[in-house]
């Protein structure tokens, strides 16, 4: 562990190198090059990419996990090994295994051979149990809307329960320098190097807290360190050059929010309390595998240039329950664009709206839903405030019409009767983005809860 912050507690730095699959690729390399640091987190998974990576490994079994961190991690690896930077992430999606055998082969070419151990967390993938556990009971009923999984069990794509820190914890107890797992919580990720660091207990509820709240501080990568900031955006330094974000843990729970020095974007108080806030529902109950943190314990305070030192979590029990995410085929949609040019380009873009909807009904076509939005005319917030002389003035506008239907052959014949429109429709289009739109499938998110006791994790080692 590095000695930085407080000089009586020893603290390990946490360094955010990915919020989500497709995030910025030079940042985990500038993470690992720019200080010290102790553990590089990457956080790769949303509730649609677990479907995603099914369809991938349902097609070719040696895939169904984020294949761009195996390039990074070739890229990295001497680095890492010189330095001692041990990884968490999930970028195992639902096929770990073949992640930390295609990361195991890229260290083989390195020449890293008998220098690393990757632990392999699995355990979470519960599509080919569900017939089980719903036949032993467990509804996994819709937390939205309370309907019993049954109802649309034949549609599932992918179900994934969400594990905590343990596992990866336990995959760092048996020396694994780099931690692949499948659906682990964001949080999960942070929390697990401060258990291992600084032997906190299953128990300690206030500390697991703490490290719930750095997780999530950190869990989107630069949002917290400037990106995608609200407050004084215009004055954000060098986002070219953002710094992703650090946490600088201690053994007693507190903990500090920072960046490499010398880089871009900006660290205070407003920008962490931003991402606090984030995906937030009960301040009082942010309910994870591994413990219930309360939000409103929370104390932020400045620490320094680009540093803000958080401290004063409470946390309570965590639950007997695991939240489990189900992805399943919900019917098709298409989305088209068409763009309208001055003079009267709202206007345009209104007339072939209706055009186009009176066509769809003249040949007989069903859509559970039709949905307009004219783009640069207050599709955003609405057209309240807007005068029509305002309107009338506007330089362009994009007319953006989606459907969705159950019928694909519905669909996309609505493909076809968008482009009629430049030569047939309103005068004055001026882009066809894209061309004719493609129909795809809608995959729609189950969230439900299961038994504890009804998911295992399992870790292994996968020697180098």
């Amino acid at each position: 562990m590095t000695s930085q912050g407080s000089p009586a507690l020893p603290t390990v730095r946490i360094a955010a190198g990915q919020g989500f699959w497709g995030d910025w690729l030079e940042a985990p390399y500038r993470q690992v090059t720019g200080g010290p640091i102790d553990y590089l987190m990457m956080d790769y998974l949303a509730e649609v990419t677990m479907s995603i990576l099914q369809k991938q490994k349902s097609r070719d079994p040696t895939l169904g996990y984020a294949t761009d961190f195996v390039q990074l991690m070739e890229r990295i690896l001497p680095t890492l090994v010189e330095r001692r930077i041990k990884v968490t992430a999930n970028a195992g999606g639902v096929n770990p295994p073949a992640c930390a055998q295609a990361v195991a082969a890229a260290a083989r070419r390195l020449g890293l051979g008998g220098k690393l151990r990757i632990g392999v967390v699995t355990g979470d993938d519960l599509l080919g149990r569900l017939d089980g556990l719903l036949a032993r009971g467990h509804e996994l009923n819709n937390l939205d809307t309370g309907r019993p999984l049954r109802d649309v069990r034949d549609r599932v794509r992918s179900a994934n329960a969400y594990l905590g820190a343990w596992p990866v914890v336990e995959a760092l107890r048996q020396g694994a320098n780099i931690v692949i797992t499948g659906r682990v919580t964001d949080t999960g990720l942070t929390l697990a190097p401060m258990i291992h660091a600084f032997g906190w207990k299953r128990d300690d509820w206030d500390l697991l807290a703490a490290g719930t709240v750095a997780g999530h501080t950190i869990e989107c990568g630069a949002q917290c360190s400037g990106g995608n900031c609200l407050v004084d955006w215009e004055r954000i330094p060098d986002l070219a050059d953002v710094g992703y974000p650090i946490v600088e843990a201690r053994a007693d729970g507190t903990f500090d929010i920072t960046k490499h020095p010398g880089t871009g974007g900006r660290i205070t108080v407003a920008g962490v309390t931003e991402q606090l806030v984030y995906e937030m529902g009960n301040p009082a109950e942010y309910i994870t595998p591994d413990c219930i943190a309360d939000f409103t314990t929370i104390r932020l305070a400045p620490a320094g240039e680009d540093r803000v030192r958080v401290s004063g979590i409470g946390g309570k029990p965590a639950t007997d329950k695991l939240k489990v995410s189900i992805a399943y085929f919900y019917g098709y949609k298409a989305v088209g664009t068409l763009v309208y040019a001055w003079p009267d380009a709202y206007k345009k873009a209104q007339a072939a709206d209706g055009v186009l909807r009176q066509r769809l009904k003249a040949l007989g076509l069903e859509f559970e839903a039709i949905l307009t939005e004219f783009v640069g005319a207050g599709a955003t917030h609405g057209v309240l405030g807007l005068e029509t002389a305002d309107l009338d003035a506007l330089p362009e506008v994009q007319l953006r019409i989606g459907v969705r239907s159950s019928d694909a052959a519905a669909v996309e014949r609505f493909t076809r009767e968008i482009a009629p429109l430049i030569l047939n429709g309103p005068p004055s289009v001026t882009g066809f983005a894209g061309g004719r739109p493609k129909p795809e499938e809608i995959v729609a998110y189950w969230p439900a809860l299961v038994d504890k006791r009804m998911v295992e994790p399992c870790v292994e080692i996968v020697e180098v």
